[in-house]
């Protein structure tokens, strides 16, 4: 399909947002070693993250976004990174350890050059924000994706608000 120049690129992807829980105190602490933890454990992610035919869009101080043409394998993918990293940080003074939150969204996306951006980014965002550290968090549109396709325990944690996001999103 030919692209029409000035017209806006669309797509329909699953939308994997990351983030290192109390990263500015990690880094307070230990710049250095910080950093080169993170550096270690995003390494793990993307490569678990590409395994799961997924693949990074972008990174940020201690974020990363990423995307996956399937639902399941993007789930797969958060569940592996978070196995992984539970086992790496096993091994870390719990003051120490860098423990990453996931949020996962499906959603309708820009897309311009590489990078991804809309309503279903920012609500990935939100739910990786709001996660457990060490966790993972789904939109509706992702569990009635996966419901019948994976044994993972889900718990509904309802209608959540997030801020600058129109409506609740279910979690």
């Amino acid at each position: 399909m030919a692209e029409i120049p000035g017209e806006t690129r669309r797509k329909l992807t699953t939308i994997f947002s990351a983030d290192v829980q109390d990263y500015t105190r990690l880094m307070g602490a230990d710049e250095e070693g910080t950093l080169a933890t993170l550096k270690r454990y995003r390494d793990r992610m993307s490569r678990l993250i590409e395994a799961h035919g997924g693949r990074v869009v972008n990174t940020w101080g201690d974020g990363l976004i990423a995307e996956f043409p399937s639902v399941v394998e993007a789930v797969r993918a958060a569940v592996d990174v978070q196995n992984e990293l539970a086992g790496l940080n096993a091994a870390r003074p719990a003051d120490g350890r860098m423990l990453f939150r996931i949020g996962i969204n499906l959603g309708d996306v820009i897309v311009e050059d590489d990078d991804i951006f809309g309503d279903g980014v920012n609500i990935a965002a939100r739910l990786e924000a709001s996660c457990e550290p060490g966790g993972v968090q789904i939109s509706r549109a992702v569990r009635d994706q996966i419901r019948d396709k994976m044994a993972f325990p889900f718990v509904d944690l309802g209608e959540q608000s997030f801020k600058n996001i129109a409506r609740p999103v279910r979690v």
